[in-house]
């Protein structure tokens, strides 16, 4: 049975990390930022400047999914951190359809996708290691201190 323990080697370790806790947080955060930003209504000149919002979207779904890629590094909670992640992209969109000032656009759910999918690919690369290397040289450097 799976647990949520985030010190053991589960499919929800955080092990490889100092300081996982934080990293989450922040990428919980990152997520209520995305949400909140895609439902809340924009001023008309921040509106103008979003003529190429798919860019923004697929931007943002992508470094959702690499920030969790990163924390998460088992194969199967990375498909599940994409199923996640592309249901939340439909489901916000869902959701902006029901608001006054926004709407429902499928190629936005395309470009959250996009996003999503582009973002566990490099998982797999030099970039998913991102967060554990910082941790590493910031050690060496408090070390040093």
């Amino acid at each position: 049975m799976t647990r949520f323990d985030f010190r053991s080697d589960g499919l929800f370790s955080l092990g490889h990390l100092r300081h996982g806790g934080l990293w989450l947080a922040l990428g919980a955060a990152l997520i209520l930022m995305v949400v909140t930003g895609s439902l809340v209504s924009l001023p008309k000149p921040a509106a103008g400047l979003m003529m190429h919002d798919k860019l923004l979207h697929l931007a943002a779904y992508a470094a959702m999914m690499s920030w969790f890629a990163q924390l998460f590094r088992h194969d199967l909670t990375r498909l599940l951190l994409v199923i996640v992640f592309v249901t939340l992209g439909v489901l916000v969109e869902c959701l902006q359809g029901l608001t006054p000032a926004r709407q429902f656009d499928v190629v936005d759910m395309v470009a959250n996708t996009s996003g999503v999918l582009l973002a566990w690919a490099l998982a797999y690369t030099r970039l998913g290691d991102i967060l554990p290397s910082i941790e590493r040289r910031l050690g060496k450097r408090l070390a040093r201190a």
